[in-house]
């Protein structure tokens, strides 16, 4: 599976081979010892450092729990009447499924796929960028699509990529492609981006967007499940972006979301820290809590970011 895809969760190694995670996790390292696969956080890589990108049709299996909480929480961040872009990929592709029921909407994509979820949603506009067809993901890459985006200016912008650290910010293992999700990212003035826990820790060939850049990661609350995902959420937080972690085993695309008219969305917090409602996006926290998942929002004594530790949160198994 790691040498077909390039890259696989342990959640879906687990459920492939019918065992425990616990039991592919411990495989997982008898493989490494071997050469075989690298580790990474919550999941495996072909050796050699940097993560392959693999094609389309493996990326729509890959993470489809994870990618699918992400956009249900992502989709709360958009507001009635915002003006977005959207990158190209999978989990951005989840994301526009569900932009597709807010109302007054302007959507800028290079993606065929992100075009194509969104063609029959009433009241939202959809600009497409020039360029050239990458047919392994659908987007337009090329001068085309980023002299299209030039000019632009937009509330928000959703890109995803092959990997993240706090070290080098959001990476890609396509040059075209990371040159496109740059231009997105300055017409943005706040940069989303959207990478499930197999990412966190795993670096592309190209830098996308450097650490500081990014105003909010949205994951999935499997990157507190390990030392060393949480480690790099911590170090992504110091860094001053805000973590949102999107809960597992929730109602799925069709539940509502915040901005769609049909009010807000309270959702509610997994873990230790009890089941308590918070505030939806945007909207100010409760008397003593914090965001939806945030990690990186609120600051703590001194200015400095709460930590995982702080929040009560698990730390690996």
């Amino acid at each position: 599976m790691v040498r077909a895809n390039g890259a696989v969760s342990l959640r879906e190694l687990a459920r492939v081979v019918q065992t425990s995670e616990v039991t592919v996790r411990r495989d997982v390292r008898a493989l490494e010892a071997e050469g075989l696969l690298d580790r990474r956080h919550g999941g495996a890589v072909l050796p050699g450092g940097f993560s392959r990108e693999p094609g389309y049709p493996q990326k729509t299996h890959l993470s489809a729990a994870e990618k699918s909480a992400i956009a249900d929480l992502a989709a709360g961040l958009v507001e009635e009447g915002d003006a977005v872009v959207v990158g190209a990929g999978t989990t951005t592709q989840e994301l526009a499924r569900r932009l597709a029921r807010v109302p007054g909407l302007t959507v800028v994509t290079n993606s065929l796929l992100v075009a194509q979820a969104l063609a029959h949603a009433n009241r939202v506009e959809v600009v497409m960028t020039g360029g050239t067809l990458r047919g392994s993901n659908y987007a337009l890459v090329g001068s085309g699509a980023e002299q299209s985006l030039q000019g632009l200016r937009v509330t928000k912008a959703f890109i995803s990529g092959s990997g993240l650290t706090a070290e080098r910010g959001l990476s890609t293992a396509n040059m075209l492609s990371a040159s496109v999700d740059r231009a997105m990212v300055l017409a943005a003035a706040e940069v989303i981006v959207l990478a499930d826990h197999t990412k966190l820790g795993a670096a592309g060939m190209f830098q996308t967007v450097a650490t500081e850049t990014i105003t909010r990661l949205v994951t999935d609350e499997q990157a507190t499940s390990d030392d060393a995902t949480a480690r790099e959420l911590d170090a992504l937080a110091d860094c001053g972006v805000q973590i949102d972690l999107a809960p597992l085993g929730g109602a799925g695309g069709d539940a509502p979301v915040h901005g769609t008219g049909s009010g807000p969305v309270h959702q509610t917090q997994p873990g230790p820290l009890g089941r308590r409602p918070v505030p939806p996006p945007g909207a100010a926290p409760l008397p003593g809590q914090r965001r939806p998942g945030a990690h990186g929002g609120p600051l703590g004594p001194g200015g400095m970011p709460v930590r995982l530790a702080e929040m009560g949160l698990p730390r690996g198994r």
